[in-house]
């Protein structure tokens, strides 16, 4: 539950219907998280602005009905990578909490302590993290896991990425290769098959010595890519976890299943599609945020 109540709405001027119907049929401005569901979008009319994280690559039937009935719509994660829209940019925002909760309910399944502890009984080595694909959720996850005291690696496919995990304490493995994986738009691009089995043959003895592995590697308009394979996976550790935060597009992982968490041979695989509902009051007041600072104008 988001904390607040109807109350504190009221109070701020906002009036509350019970009713979704109402809401889409009146409203000229829809803001919402994602699409509205099949049997709602028969209430959106003609020339309304829907606006939200409609995820046109997975929904473009549903996005056409809209296009067709007339209907303005604002997908917030096709915004352009640019200095005026960093503000309005909901994938950093929502991104960059999901990587803080993905070592988070990591840290909760792991049995053993992250950070080192020398005692006088002994000496508890810290836990290895191993982050697969360093975007904003990537970044966010090793920073997190330093703040824990892990040792933390990471490995993607745009050379960017390399400066930017040593910043943050974590060692940097990547496939030696004289094309960069980087678009003019910053977010990574798909690669060879070549190149792809030469990351797997890379990461493969790395991968069995880790302890926890955050995977948060995606391209947009494209299935998730596999980063860790079946044999990967049993040859990790028994109490190793595997955060799979790709798995709303196919997951990096090949034995992840959505909203379950499969175990295989004691490997613990998350394929959470919920990650921020833990920390829903910080991640609704940053999606707000977002949606308050896009400025709309009729065109002249």
């Amino acid at each position: 539950h988001l904390g607040f109540s109807d109350k504190e709405y009221s109070n701020l001027g906002v009036n509350i219907s019970s009713s979704e119907e109402e809401i889409l049929k009146k409203g000229d401005i829809i803001t919402q998280v994602g699409l509205p569901s099949e049997e709602n979008l028969k209430y959106l009319r003609e020339n309304q602005i829907l606006i939200g994280v409609l995820n046109p690559y997975l929904n473009k039937e549903k996005i056409m009905k809209l296009i067709n009935k007339k209907i303005n719509n604002f997908s917030l994660e096709m915004l352009p990578r640019i200095t005026r829209a960093q503000s309005m940019d909901v994938l950093s925002s929502q991104a960059n909490l999901s990587g803080y909760r993905a070592v988070i309910n990591a840290t909760s399944l792991y049995s053993k302590a992250m950070a080192m502890m020398m005692t006088a009984a002994g000496t508890v080595a810290p836990a290895k993290v191993f982050v697969m694909g360093v975007g904003v959720a990537g970044l966010q996850a090793i920073a997190t896991a330093k703040r824990l005291g892990a040792v933390v690696s990471a490995t993607d496919v745009r050379r960017a990425a390399a400066e930017q995990c040593e910043s943050l304490g974590a060692s940097f493995i990547m496939v030696d290769d004289e094309d960069d994986a980087e678009d003019d738009s910053g977010y990574a691009k798909e690669m060879s098959e070549e190149y792809k089995e030469k990351q797997r043959q890379l990461i493969s003895d790395h991968v069995k010595q880790q302890d926890i592995i955050i995977c948060s590697a995606l391209i947009p308009g494209k299935q998730a890519p596999t980063l860790l394979d079946d044999d990967a996976v049993k040859s990790m550790k028994a109490g190793s976890i595997i955060i799979d935060m790709a798995i709303e597009r196919g997951g990096n992982c090949t034995l992840s299943k959505s909203g379950e968490i499969v175990d295989i041979d004691g490997v613990s695989i998350v394929g959470d599609i919920s990650l921020i509902n833990g920390i829903s009051p910080d991640a609704s007041n940053l999606f707000s945020k977002n949606l308050s600072l896009i400025h709309i104008s009729e065109p002249t």
